[in-house]
């Protein structure tokens, strides 16, 4: 029996008879799960929404999932990086421009070992990009030429391989980019399609160095003149645009962690942090459209989902069209690599008032285990 299957009681069974607190202890951290069971605390410890948003009666945004939340709070600073700033953190790298006349960006990428904490007091030995998990999202526009500098500081074989168009030799497989420890490789080759893609390491074996934290966010932005026919869509799409900047935009990279190493996770996340979004909840300005650029890079589940409440949103698989591929879905599924960008807005319906807006996947476990978030909608930003 496959051992993703919901009846497998390997680590699934106990969820169901409530022992999330027990769990996590068991999978080597201090910190813990709370159960659903608990007395109610309207704080537990962490941050509330912002003055002026709306909570729920009774206790706050941290009952709104039965306190089936982490406990306790991540520190940061040790990791290195902040899930939240996360969202909007891209890396355009150094441009310059080309004896051709062509625009260069060149991006500097390390790979290193380095103890992470991916909820409170659990810790993860990763191997990451730049120091984070995900790494950079790269960010780059049609046309441009991108050139990747990558030197692997860590103590295995590592690669960067990108989905997009390139030459076999930038593949980032053995033989094509993969470098040793203390090595360097130059990954080179012209921004294309469009669209939402990422890059991850190719080292064998592969889903080993893909679990633990080799992945990130690759953007293409499409060029409007090149697309007179969507040429205000895409303009909407690229970064630095006026038509860009009414766009709120983030980056968001669905990830799981097997902490004990049998082959099966035990904390979901976006951006890495279990339930990092419920504790800091996402302040959105009501009145502004909100775009995500999603991707999946869950490691030995088949599958994972986005899921928002009180809301649609239209859906570009791989983001390499400029008209949705679906329109007005609440849920979405991805296997792994699989990404796309979703766009909807709160400021369309007047059932649309400020509050909190749950958004997770549509998996209970994964939700129950990390994977779930908040967007605070206020009338405006401050």
């Amino acid at each position: 029996m496959a051992s993703w299957l919901p009846f497998d009681l390997k680590r699934r069974g106990f969820i169901g008879a409530g022992l999330l607190a027990a769990g996590a202890a068991a999978f080597g951290g201090r910190g813990a799960l709370s159960q659903a069971e608990q007395a109610p605390s309207p704080h537990q410890g962490h941050q509330m929404p912002a003055a002026g948003s709306q909570s729920y009666e009774g206790g706050g945004h941290m009952n709104a999932h039965g306190e089936m939340i982490t406990v306790g709070d991540v520190d940061y600073g040790r990791n290195g990086f902040d899930p939240t700033a996360m969202l909007t953190q891209w890396e355009t790298g150094e441009v310059s421009t080309l004896p051709d006349g062509r625009r260069l960006r060149t991006f500097q990428v390390t790979a290193e070992d380095k103890e992470i904490e991916i909820a409170p007091g659990v810790m993860f030995p990763a191997w990451t990009f730049n120091g984070r998990v995900p790494g950079p999202a790269l960010r780059a526009t049609e046309g441009d030429r991108v050139r990747i500098v990558f030197k692997n500081f860590g103590s295995h074989p590592h690669s960067m391989h990108f989905h997009g168009f390139h030459p076999a030799r930038m593949d980032g497989i053995p033989g094509a980019g993969l470098v040793p420890p203390g090595g360097e490789f130059v990954y080179e080759f012209e921004a294309k399609p469009f669209g939402c893609h990422l890059y991850h390491c190719h080292a064998l074996p592969l889903a080993r160095h893909i679990h633990k934290g080799m992945y990130g966010l690759f953007v293409i932005d499409p060029d409007p003149a090149q697309h007179p026919e969507a040429a205000a869509v895409a303009a909407s799409r690229l970064l630095g645009t006026p038509e860009n900047a009414q766009w709120q935009e983030m980056a968001m990279v669905m990830n799981a962690f097997d902490t004990n190493f049998d082959g099966e996770n035990e904390f979901y996340a976006c951006n890495t942090i279990a339930h990092c979004y419920a504790k800091q909840p996402i302040k959105l300005a009501r009145s502004r459209p909100v775009r995500i650029y999603l991707v999946n890079v869950t490691e030995f589940d088949p599958i994972n989902s986005f899921h928002l409440h009180g809301n649609f949103f239209d859906y570009y698989d791989q983001g390499t069209t400029l008209t949705p591929t679906l329109k007005t879905v609440d849920v979405i599924m991805q296997c792994q690599a699989q990404r796309g960008i979703l766009e909807f807005t709160f400021g369309a319906h007047a059932e649309h008032e400020p509050g909190l807006y749950m958004f997770h996947a549509h998996q209970s476990e994964f939700t129950e285990l990390g994977w779930m978030g908040m967007f605070d909608v206020v009338e405006a930003l401050s």
